[in-house]
């Protein structure tokens, strides 16, 4: 397969963004920028790793593809000031290629979820409480209207997972919930209304074991309530088995037969 590169340059272009990547990686690991911080300028930047300025945009593309920075049109280049993010863009070419089934999905979720429900129970802040209270109020609320449901639903999720104060698990948990509402929103209108409601009232549940601070319950209702969503997703009219089809393989040429 052929390059674009001119030849001989592949390897000093890669080099170069990776100085840029290192040297971000440095001030940070030195906490010279903490969460929330601005990065100096491209072209300070440049003069202080001594590459040029395409070389610099291009390293700052890699750390926002990786999560480590964002980008604010007009304001400058920011270290996040939240949970680290993990894109679900990795996890969705998985799922384009290998076709994660339903049940794998909810494996996967009831794996972190399950834990997290437990975790916020013991460490929720109050504000976090009161996210996760108007979450349930938006999911009763939207019960005539499925995809505002949904995000309601995933927003909830995302938000348990944030309250148990463990980064790694809410990162897992945002990249996990990303990939659900994509093979979720164009299927979500299939969803009963009674299935909408037994879901609204298992978060409500959710919700007031984490407030109760009863680890246990909210344990053990987080998983009943996935187990009851995947089941309920199961018996929608044209439900399929995958989150994403398989890619397909491209068929091999005949040889000619002399």
């Amino acid at each position: 397969m052929g390059t674009l590169l001119a030849p001989g340059r592949g390897k000093d272009i890669e080099g170069s963004t990776e100085q840029v990547v290192s040297f971000v990686r440095g001030l940070i690991e030195r906490r010279e920028l903490r969460r929330g911080d601005r990065l100096p300028a491209e072209r300070d930047l440049a003069t202080l790793i001594g590459v040029s300025r395409p070389t610099v945009r291009a390293g700052l593309r890699a750390l926002q593809a990786m999560g480590v920075v964002i980008s604010r049109h007009g304001s400058g280049t920011y270290i996040p000031d939240g949970p680290p993010a993990l894109g679900s863009e990795p996890l969705s070419f998985q799922a384009a290629l290998h076709g994660f089934t339903r049940e794998e999905m909810y494996e996967a979720r009831r794996i972190l979820e399950v834990g997290a429900a437990g975790l916020a129970a013991e460490r929720a802040a109050p504000d976090q409480l009161a996210t996760l209270a108007d979450e349930v109020a938006g999911l009763f609320a939207s019960l005539e209207d499925p995809r505002v449901f949904l995000v309601h639903d995933i927003n909830f999720h995302r938000s348990v997972a944030a309250a148990s104060g463990n980064p790694i698990v809410a990162s897992l948990v945002e990249m996990v919930s990303a990939l659900y509402y994509e093979s979720r929103r164009e299927t979500a209108a299939r969803a009963s209304d009674l299935d909408l409601r037994d879901a609204a009232e298992m978060h409500r549940r959710i919700y007031q074991a984490i407030r109760a601070q009863d680890a246990e319950t909210a344990r053990q209702t987080m998983h009943a309530h996935l187990v009851q969503a995947s089941e309920h997703q199961a018996q929608e009219p044209g439900a399929r088995e995958t989150v994403a089809r398989p890619a397909a393989r491209p068929r091999a040429r005949r040889r000619a037969v002399s």
